[in-house]
């Protein structure tokens, strides 16, 4: 009975992100936008984005709440895009999902420590206990 109120709560936040993330673009939105605030044009050059795409996915990642559009320009009305503290929660995700991706494909891994090169590893980690969890192990993790 407790697994599948755990598979319910993990399958509920899944689809939820994978509602708001799961196209191609809005990832590569989010991620190019992590570098600070741009302009559509810059966006669209930097992703090789179709424009009406990158329109429809930012209006969209703007509802959800994680890009916010501001006029540098108004006649005409021109745009810059900025991501909100909820879409700066992603990057790590972002980059893990990068790093995985890599791997999955033979490319050298994604996320290096900066010091000496080395991939790193993810840990779940309580910084209660200072205890590490290790995936898959249900006695340690609870959804």
């Amino acid at each position: 009975m407790l697994r599948s109120v755990i598979d319910d709560a993990l399958l509920s936040g899944l689809t939820n992100a994978t509602s708001i993330l799961g196209d191609r673009w809005s990832p590569a939105i989010i991620a190019a936008l992590l570098d600070g605030p741009q302009r559509y044009g810059e966006l669209k050059d930097r992703l090789g984005i179709a424009p009406n795409i990158l329109s429809a996915r930012l209006k969209a990642l703007e509802q959800e709440g994680l890009v916010v559009s501001t006029p540098y320009s108004d006649r005409p009305v021109r745009l810059s895009y900025a991501l909100t503290a909820d879409a700066r929660e992603l990057a790590d995700l972002l980059r893990l999902l990068a790093a995985w991706g890599a791997h999955r494909t033979g490319t050298p891994d994604a996320i290096t420590h900066a010091r000496c090169g080395t991939p790193l590893e993810v840990r779940w980690w309580c910084p209660t206990c200072a205890d590490t969890a290790s995936p898959g192990d249900d006695e340690s993790i609870r959804l």
